[in-house]
């Protein structure tokens, strides 16, 4: 099944075979640019007679490691994404992803399944730039979002992922014609298994698509059963509050969640609030401390100005008295995984806690 390319799937306007792939990889791995050779190894691999693809997971919440995917499972994934979003072969769809890891890749099987018309552009954080054409599909990450704001109604459909989308993101959003989602998913679920509107019409949990069941388990972190994407069901980290057998609401990390005095807070949900004053990158964390146990930190991206920071903060009435920070650190710049996520555990290093 994963050796069929749809008869209608172009790619930068020329339509491409199954039997082309291997010379356009080789090409791609001798004469491209960096990310023009990453996506020639992946299909080099799509091509070759083993049924899985070795893909790198991200390293947002540990350190990068390989994983095996396999084909069907990856030609599945784009079948579910077609239906829930009504895509149809000889629709156009826009890569501006790196082909590093599964996001890119996934656009570029998705293309070829579906049967669309695929542009290709190097990965960047303006990719509308210089782009006239109008798209049905596209996937982005929020800083790409945030910089092509001007052009956005280019696209009929866009998925977002990588990172939450912020508040200050979501509202500028909102007047947009294009369809935004946020997308739940990770390298071992092949991209998205839920997705949330975020404008016209914005929903506050995400949605399953189809064939994907979820639970809880004791520690009230998601469990995802997609039998169709993954042989195993997953135990995420992910605090999730279920509100239907489809719906949840992500809360936080588990791996994140701070003991201070027997009080177990969830870091996400404290800097959404603080995000309403500061538009700075932030996280909050918990520091050993022989009262508490855990002493809850604020480390605030950038330079420390003349405000107040501290008594705006106590000042803020959505925070309980103990998410208030007891402290507030400044670091010039956040460490980031490679593909552009904020690092909590070296950004700490970094600031020498």
């Amino acid at each position: 099944m994963y050796k069929e390319i749809h008869y209608k799937f172009k790619w930068n306007g020329v339509s491409i075979t199954y039997d082309d792939l291997g010379e356009i990889s080789y090409s791609l791995i001798k004469e491209g640019e960096p990310y023009q050779k990453a996506m020639g190894e992946f299909l080099l691999d799509w091509i070759d007679d083993k049924d899985y693809i070795p893909v790198k997971t991200s390293g947002s919440t540990g350190a990068p490691k390989v994983i095996l995917l396999k084909k069907e499972h990856m030609v599945n994934s784009a079948k579910i994404t077609g239906d829930y979003f009504d895509i149809w072969p000889g629709q156009n769809a826009l890569l501006c992803l790196p082909g590093d890891y599964i996001a890119g890749k996934m656009m570029f099987i998705r293309s070829m399944v579906l049967g669309l018309d695929l542009d290709w552009v190097p990965p960047s954080s303006t990719p509308l730039k210089d782009l006239g054409r109008s798209y049905h599909f596209c996937a982005m990450v929020p800083m790409q979002l945030e910089n092509s704001l001007d052009k956005i109604n280019q696209i009929k459909t866009l998925i977002v992922g990588g990172a939450p989308v912020s508040a200050d993101l979501k509202a500028k959003i909102q007047d947009k014609t294009t369809a935004i989602y946020e997308t739940y998913g990770m390298t071992e679920t092949i991209t998205h298994v839920a997705v949330k509107k975020i404008n016209n019409g914005a929903k506050d949990c995400f949605e399953t698509l189809p064939n994907i069941k979820i639970e809880k388990d004791e520690r009230n972190c998601l469990i995802i059963n997609a039998p169709t994407l993954n042989n195993e069901r997953i135990v995420t980290n992910d605090i999730v509050e279920l509100v239907s057998d489809k719906g949840f609401k992500w809360l936080g990390r588990f791996d994140n969640v701070i003991n201070s005095g027997g009080i177990k807070l969830i870091p996400e949900q404290i800097e959404k609030k603080l995000h309403s004053i500061l538009e700075n990158r932030l996280f909050v964390t918990g520091v050993p401390d022989t009262l508490l146990g855990q002493k809850l930190i604020l480390l605030v991206e950038g330079k420390q100005d003349g405000t107040n920071l501290p008594e705006k903060i106590k000042s803020l009435k959505t925070l309980e008295k103990h998410e208030v920070p007891k402290e507030v650190l400044f670091v010039e710049k956040f460490v980031e995984t490679v593909n552009g996520k904020v690092s909590r555990q070296k950004t700490l290093e970094k600031a020498g806690i």
